[in-house]
C-alpha cells in the first residue's frame, strides 16, 4: 500500500500537493464566506496560504500512500439561508475546484508541449488533482461527498451526519482490507485517461 518516493518525485510532487490541497481548502472556505458564515474567515481560513490549511499526516500519507486530506475548514450551516443546499454548495467547491485544476493543467499541458522535469510536475498536477476530487466525492463521512449526497437526497437524511462518527473507522477498513484503492482507481483512470487525450489534442492543433 505504501510506496516511498524518491527524492526526484518528492520534488516534483510538492508543488502539485500543496497546491491541490490549499486550493481545495480555500474553495471550502470562500463559497462557506459568499453564503454568508465567516466562520473560516474569523479563524484564518479564507486564505491561499498553505501553512493554513495543511495537515501533518494528511499530507504525507498523499505523498507516500495515495490518498490524503488537509485540515477541514469550519463551517457552521446556521448562518445558510438554505442550510442543507448551503452545506451542499460548500462540500460541492473543494472536489469541483481540484477538477477545475486537473482541466487547466491538461489544457496547459497541451499549449506548452512540456518536457523533463516540467512534464512530469504537470502530469503529478493532473493526477493528484482528480485524485483528491475523487477521494472527496466518495460518500463516506466525514468526506465531501457525504455531505452533498445528504444535499441531493430528499429529507434531512440525519443518519448521514450520524454516520460520520464511524467514518474514519470505514476508510481505515477500506485501506487495511484494500478497497479503497481499486474503488479510487475506478474512477481516476477514465478521467485521466479523457484530460491527457484533451492535452493530446489541443498539442496537435496548429496554433
Amino acid at each position: 500500500m505504501f510506496n516511498f518516493p524518491t527524492l526526484r518525485e518528492l520534488l516534483l510532487m510538492a508543488p502539485p500537493i500543496l497546491f491541490a490541497l490549499t486550493l481545495h481548502e480555500y474553495a471550502h472556505a470562500y463559497v462557506a464566506y459568499r453564503l454568508g458564515d465567516k466562520t473560516a474567515y474569523y479563524e484564518g481560513r479564507l486564505t491561499a496560504n498553505p501553512l493554513r490549511h495543511l495537515d501533518p499526516l494528511g499530507t504525507l500519507l498523499l505523498f507516500i500512500a495515495g490518498f490524503g486530506w488537509a485540515k477541514p475548514v469550519p463551517v457552521n450551516p446556521f448562518y445558510f439561508d438554505d442550510r442543507k443546499k448551503g452545506m451542499m454548495l460548500v462540500s460541492l467547491a473543494g472536489p469541483a475546484t481540484n477538477l477545475l485544476l486537473a482541466l487547466v493543467a491538461a489544457v496547459v499541458f497541451g499549449l506548452m508541449k512540456p518536457s523533463g522535469w516540467l512534464f512530469f510536475m504537470l502530469s503529478y498536477f493532473i493526477y493528484i488533482n482528480v485524485l483528491l476530487a475523487v477521494f472527496n466525492f466518495l460518500p463516506i463521512p466525514p468526506l465531501d461527498g457525504s455531505k452533498i449526497l445528504a444535499g441531493i437526497l430528499p429529507g434531512r437524511q440525519e443518519w448521514l451526519y450520524q454516520l460520520e462518527r464511524y467514518g474514519t473507522a470505514i476508510l481505515l477498513v477500506l485501506i487495511i482490507f484494500g478497497f479503497l484503492s481499486p474503488i479510487l482507481q475506478f474512477f481516476i483512470n477514465p478521467i485521466v485517461d479523457l484530460l491527457n487525450a484533451l492535452a493530446t489534442t489541443i498539442a496537435s492543433l496548429p496554433l
